[in-house]
């Protein structure tokens, strides 16, 4: 058990610095990208190039970990992290736009690849404790709230050139994370064997009520969290607000979405899964209304804040769910289709994000994520009745 604890705590280290990594990359691109990019709505273009690189790094992550197993998938998605922040550092150094969104779209693998330590986590536990794992890992993400922003904004003036600072440090992050990755004692992988049964096709896979349930609050829970957090430091510049409010206003937006991952999965345990989630898309609608409300650094903290928590209880339940639509033969498969799912919808949000915020504004970006927002509540309500007729058919 001592050996167990030890590598979760690890994990959740890992995750930490891959938040650090994220947190840090939200903060700066957006405003990097508006200060070189040709056009302002092309602002969140480095943003939107790293969620489109994870997009497309999902499927060949998915074989790759078939193949090598998660431990040394995870140590390359680092080596990637590292040398990106590089590449990165040097584009904003020559203030070149598009090498910038090149590199970005190259550290979309370490992205892809670190996604995954969520359900890496729950095969470093007991079954009766997959819940539990998952929270913590993703608890980890605390780290990632306090360093992420602190870190943008300490190196922000290190280097000459704005921001440089921040991609060199950084570097030294995935560094450190490879460190700890190292002293993961992860399972015995055993690669597939030619001709073996790999379990169910994708097709059969997605076409199960929890896989699409799953998929939809996943995907959505975070695109609409992504498409409000990736405009903030944009929407907060418009408004005359310092760098230093923005920095304040992500650390508490990553709080949010990682402090409950202590209790949440006691939450789901107690509760059931549906209801926690049912309680994240409520709170996502009362961060809208509270952005609509106003635009005082205090509006914006809660606001996100709000978000945070509920894209926690969505993300937590939706990682919950989907363990239930997959056998262990067809973990790889599955698991990289839901975050194709994800990334995709990541990539729409993460451009809509800098098109919208520059030429809409901040009232209307608003506005219009409460269709996803609805399309999340309508799933959940669906595959509940669905889960009741079934019980009664049962009786």
């Amino acid at each position: 058990m001592r050996c167990m604890n030890r590598n979760l705590f690890l994990l959740a280290l890992c995750q930490g610095l891959f938040l650090t990594n994220n947190v840090t990359f939200i903060a700066i691109n957006g405003l990097v990208g508006l200060a070189l990019a040709p056009e302002a709505w092309m602002a969140t273009l480095p943003v939107t190039a790293y969620v489109v690189g994870g997009a497309l790094s999902t499927m060949p992550v998915a074989r790759l970990q078939a193949r090598w197993g998660r431990q040394r998938s995870f140590q390359l998605g680092l080596l990637v992290a590292a040398l990106t922040a590089t590449a990165c550092a040097f584009a904003v150094s020559a203030r070149a736009f598009w090498p910038l969104v090149a590199a970005t779209l190259a550290a979309g693998f370490y992205n892809a690849n670190a996604s995954l330590y969520r359900f890496a986590g729950p095969e470093l536990a007991a079954p009766a404790f997959k819940e539990r794992a998952i929270s913590l890992v993703l608890a980890g993400g605390i780290v990632g709230a306090f360093i992420g922003p602190n870190l943008a904004s300490a190196t922000r003036t290190l280097l000459p050139e704005p921001f440089v600072g921040a991609y060199v440090a950084l570097v030294g992050v995935a560094l450190l994370s490879l460190v700890a990755m190292s002293f993961i004692r992860f399972p015995a992988h055993r690669p597939p064997l030619p001709g073996a049964n790999g379990g169910r096709p994708l097709a059969e896979l997605a076409r199960q009520p929890v896989f699409v349930v799953a998929a939809i609050a996943s995907a959505l829970g975070y695109g609409v969290m992504n498409l409000l957090m990736a405009a903030t430091p944009i929407a907060m510049q418009q408004c005359q607000h310092p760098f230093s409010s923005a920095a304040l206003v992500l650390e508490w937006h990553v709080l949010g979405m990682f402090v409950p991952s202590f209790f949440t999965g006691h939450l789901i345990r107690r509760f059931g899964v549906l209801p926690v989630m049912a309680v994240g898309v409520g709170l996502l609608g009362t961060c809208v209304a509270v952005a609509l409300s106003g635009v005082e650094l205090m509006q914006f903290l809660v606001a996100l804040l709000v978000l945070g928590v509920g894209w926690n209880f969505l993300y937590v339940g939706g990682t919950t769910l989907f363990t239930q639509a997959y056998r262990p033969e067809e973990r790889n498969r599955a698991q990289g289709a839901l975050d194709f799912c994800v990334f995709s919808t990541m990539a729409v949000t993460s451009f809509a994000s800098g098109a919208l915020i520059t030429t809409q504004g901040w009232q209307w970006l608003n506005l219009g994520s409460i269709v996803p927002i609805a399309v999340i509540a309508g799933a959940l309500l669906w595959l509940a009745a669905r889960q009741r007729a079934l019980a009664r058919a049962a009786a």
